[in-house]
């Protein structure tokens, strides 16, 4: 349990740096990699078409690595108190 939360994080990551690269869905399937990779183009006159995705992203990942954080911290039976 604590272990697939912190695999989906680093899944989400994955995906989402293959994306940005090019490497990722197809583009007709909007991915987080694409929107930043696609934002990058207007970084100067619009930055939030790619600091949204990329805090989407950021969001995303930190909680599912805080819920894993939080899962181990409850069912660890070393760390009894």
């Amino acid at each position: 349990l604590v272990l697939g939360s912190l695999w989906t994080a680093s899944a989400i990551r994955l995906e989402a740096s293959l994306s940005f690269i090019g490497l990722g869905v197809p583009p007709p399937t909007p991915t987080w990699g694409q929107m930043i990779r696609d934002g990058t183009r207007y970084l100067a006159d619009f930055p939030l078409l790619s600091l949204a995705p990329g805090a989407a992203l950021l969001i995303t990942v930190f909680a599912f690595n805080l819920v894993g954080d939080g899962l181990r911290d409850v069912l660890d039976p070393r760390s009894s108190k």
